[in-house]
């Protein structure tokens, strides 16, 4: 999505090397797939002389090995530079931490395995996927019903197959 929303013109993508590496490993099919450069490394040591060349940059809040960052203030020099900013999240762990979109994330992605089907047990598989609303019409999936939320704002719900 990130790709897209820089109509080809970056193809460059950063991810933490602290996202799970199931995770990093479907990154790294998809970059492949779109001749896309993936560079994984510590978000802290992000190569912001070349910034205008990265179309987004992936972290994970908790990470793999459990740690919880506020990436507000990577947030703003991603926004200055450009780059579209995704935080995998904890669909629970928002309830107690500081949720993307707070961070200043423009997408917000993540399982929400642990409150649907069990492993093993098939699928489909839950999970969520939120943009900032200016890169919604980027959105991968189609519309299928729109309802509201806890504020009585719109709220639409998305269909995605499992390889989007």
């Amino acid at each position: 999505m990130s790709y897209n929303i820089h109509k080809g013109k970056r193809v460059k993508v950063f991810v933490s090397d602290s996202l799970f590496p199931q995770t990093i490993d479907v990154i790294r099919t998809k970059c492949h797939a779109l001749d896309l450069d993936l560079h994984v490394d510590n978000v802290k040591d992000f190569p912001w002389g070349k910034a205008k060349d990265y179309c987004g940059l992936v972290a994970q809040n908790p990470d793999n090995f459990g740690t919880v960052t506020d990436f507000s203030d990577l947030s703003v020099q991603l926004k200055d530079s450009g780059i579209v900013f995704t935080i995998v999240a904890d669909i629970l762990s928002v309830n107690i931490i500081k949720p993307p979109g707070r961070m200043g994330a423009d997408i917000a992605v993540g399982s929400a395995q642990r409150m649907g089907i069990p492993f093993g047990y098939g699928g489909p598989h839950p999970g969520y996927f939120a943009c900032n609303d200016a890169y919604k019409r980027q959105m991968p999936g189609r519309i299928i019903g729109i309802s509201k939320d806890v504020h009585g704002d719109q709220a639409f719900r998305m269909a995605l197959q499992t390889r989007e």
